[in-house]
């Protein structure tokens, strides 16, 4: 499952606490001065210039500014964009477009991995509202108190019992904790669905903090989950499993 695979891989926080609102002022093109959104190519005659770093990312791929979207048109807008951003395209342009190719590329890769997984997303949408984590994000969430003692329980039993076994394989190891990866799982599931229907509640132009809320509590939670599986994961990859 994709959204799995975004939460248990560690995956940077998109925003710094402090982040600044991201450009979305029109701009001129230096060709023939059509006026368009910040994009990495004039879209009347496809030029191209620098975008400023903090161009809004749904603004470089020119998609509404709104937490779902269709991955079709994501996934064809991105490629179509880095074709025409290749640098082989622009050798033979002037040093600033020269420059221009390799900077809009790195800005517009950075905005489809950031889009295009729904959790990355979500961090970035919490971040254009002012809102990030937090510091206290290693603290245990509420809802998933019960779960994280059963399975920090599990994986002690776990360890005596290999400690005492030395190398030898304990009966009934693997399945044990392939049980509670298992139970992991569904919470990740179960969660991955919370985030899709916060994301379809949200109304164009419109702030929310119960919903905001809800889409801290939903990451907070898939963060925390994330280090608990790693720490599954560790166990089952001993050698003593193998």
């Amino acid at each position: 499952m994709r959204l799995r695979q975004f939460v248990f891989g560690l995956a940077p926080r998109v925003l710094p606490p402090s982040f600044p609102m991201p450009t979305t002022s029109p701009a001129r093109c230096p060709r023939c001065g059509h006026e368009y959104a910040p994009r990495p190519l004039c879209p009347s005659c496809g030029a191209i210039r620098s975008l400023p770093s903090d161009t809004d990312y749904f603004t470089v791929l020119g998609l509404p500014r709104h937490p779902v979207l269709d991955e079709a048109a994501l996934s064809t807008t991105y490629y179509a964009l880095s074709r025409g951003l290749h640098p082989d395209l622009h050798e033979t342009g002037t040093p600033e477009e020269q420059r221009a190719s390799l900077t809009n590329t790195a800005l517009l890769n950075r905005a489809y991995r950031t889009l295009h997984d729904p959790v990355s997303r979500g961090r970035y949408w919490l971040g254009l509202h002012g809102e990030t984590l937090g510091k206290d994000n290693n603290r245990v969430p509420l809802k998933l108190a019960v779960l994280v003692f059963e399975v920090q329980e599990k994986l002690a039993e776990i360890r005596a019992v290999r400690q005492a076994n030395g190398t030898e394989t304990p009966a009934g190891l693997t399945s044990e904790l392939e049980a509670v990866r298992d139970a992991l799982d569904a919470r990740v599931r179960e969660l991955c669905g919370e985030l899709e229907a916060n994301f379809s509640r949200w109304e164009e132009g419109t702030e929310s903090p119960a919903l905001l809320s809800e889409l801290k509590r939903v990451l907070s939670e898939l963060a925390y989950l994330g280090t608990l599986t790693r720490d599954v994961e560790k166990e089952v990859n001993q050698p003593w499993n193998a």
